[in-house]
């Protein structure tokens, strides 16, 4: 039986033992077992079956071999592995020639990762570039790679901007990252979310979570047409994108909405909002991460497919909608995940942990509310998952439609601490209602605020 161990011990005894017990091998699954089990390479290795199995018809045995030739510490034929770069047509493969190359660190290499950046697929792009800027402050490195920044790959763009192009953010009187201002914990303003965040400073939230109003489908979200509709929350997000710490989440409730039709002479109107809203938001800064599901009970939705369960007709088939998208987005940066992290003190990060229970998957299972104030409430386990998964504790939760303020409740039982704007004058008295004791909102003192008196507290 060959097992890591056999392979170890075979790899330390600087003779052929290792290349016989390949060659005796006619499984590709065992030679790829055997190659990927090979780990650091000694000095005395013996490598000439490496290079024979360049040839093996099959891509993956090619690309170990070529992966484990890139270990040979410094004694790596360059050679060889151009010939194969030319006629090879697995991207991997010829990707792996190239970070073997590239990991030569070698400068008299760079010549052959400045032809690389010529190729057609990005990939062998992006991997030469990473062969390239081991060269720290090279001149001749930085005059090829610079005019890449319009090269018309997005992650060529990405990588170059990062590197040559990205300037740190040193504005002046920003907060440190984990914390926001005091004015806005636990506000709720009635207003217009646009005229409200002209007096909100930069860089003040940690997560936004909202469902905005559906286009024409509910009493009080009545808009010209649905390009005007889109057009204002694109001026939503983006200036929510301003008021976002670098590199935090924005998540956003939608799905598609039916406008009925006028009469039986004529069709209803189904408009696919997130996924029309998206390009409005990548092209202003944010950056898609991930899709949620937000499956709903079937007998929870309006039935669309009655009709159909009578003629059973092709073309009349309408299904039951039962799920609304939870589309995330995170404000493009420069900056990794971890930066973010370590922003926060320990003690901070450990009580933030997410217990255990959570979701595996993209597709959560969630029964909606329904209230006789507001006709489009968040179930509260909606809000918990996401305020858990995509802040800390002690970080400030915006929602630019705070609704009936579920968002500003979950938030607070989370230990974390709200800023709501509502429009609405009726939802604005719902949430002062609920300020009454024994409610989630008299935990700690929330302030409700019109436009003014918001106004003159930011200052």
């Amino acid at each position: 039986m060959i097992t890591k161990e056999l392979i170890t011990e075979l790899k330390h005894k600087g003779n052929s033992d290792i290349a016989d017990l390949v060659k005796n091998q006619h499984d590709v699954g065992t030679i790829n077992f055997i190659l990927e089990s090979l780990g650091q390479l000694p000095i005395n290795f013996e490598s000439k079956f490496l290079y024979d199995l360049l040839g093996h018809q099959h891509a993956q045995v090619r690309l170990n071999a070529v992966k484990n030739i890139g270990k040979l510490n410094g004694n790596t034929n360059i050679l060889i592995l151009l010939e194969l770069y030319k006629k090879e047509k697995d991207t991997s493969v010829r990707r792996e020639i190239i970070s073997s190359i590239g990991r030569q660190r070698k400068a008299e290499n760079k010549p052959l990762l400045f032809n690389f950046l010529e190729d057609e697929d990005p990939k062998i792009v992006c991997q030469a570039i990473r062969g390239l800027l081991v060269f720290d402050k090279d001149n001749d490195v930085e005059e090829h790679l610079k005019p890449l920044i319009n090269h018309p790959n997005e992650m060529v763009r990405t990588v170059i901007y990062k590197e040559y192009f990205a300037k740190e953010n040193q504005s002046v009187g920003v907060l440190p990252h984990t914390e926001t201002y005091d004015f806005l914990k636990n506000t709720i303003v009635n207003a217009d979310v646009l005229k409200a965040l002209k007096f909100v400073p930069d860089e003040s939230v940690h997560l936004t979570f909202t469902s905005p109003p559906y286009y024409n489908a509910r009493d009080y979200s009545i808009y010209p047409s649905y390009q005007a509709y889109l057009e204002f929350l694109e001026e939503v997000f983006k200036a929510t994108h301003r008021i976002t710490k670098e590199g935090r989440f924005l998540i956003v409730n939608t799905s598609p909405i039916i406008i009925p039709r006028v009469s039986r002479s004529h069709s209803s109107k189904r408009y696919g909002i997130p996924f029309d809203l998206h390009p409005y938001l990548v092209k202003n800064g944010w950056e898609f991460i991930d899709d949620i599901i937000w499956l709903k009970p079937e007998a929870s939705v309006k039935n669309r497919i009655g009709g159909f369960m009578q003629h059973r007709k092709p073309l009349g088939y309408k299904p039951n909608c039962v799920t609304e998208y939870l589309m995330v987005y995170r404000k493009a940066t420069e900056k990794l995940l971890d930066w973010n992290i370590r922003n926060y003190d320990f003690q901070t990060v450990e009580n933030s942990k997410v217990a255990d229970g959570y979701e595996n998957t993209n597709v959560w299972k969630i029964d909606p509310c329904f209230d006789k104030v507001h006709s489009a409430i968040f179930p509260v386990e909606l809000c918990k998952r996401v305020i858990q998964y995509y802040s800390y504790k002690g970080d400030l939760v915006f929602d630019p439609f705070g609704g009936s303020g579920t968002v500003g409740k979950t938030a607070k039982a989370l230990d974390r601490f709200f800023f709501l704007t509502e429009q609405e004058l009726k939802y604005f008295e719902y949430m002062q209602s609920k300020s009454k004791p024994q409610e989630l909102f008299n935990e700690q003192q929330t302030k409700f605020l019109t436009l003014e008196q918001f106004k003159e507290i930011s200052k």
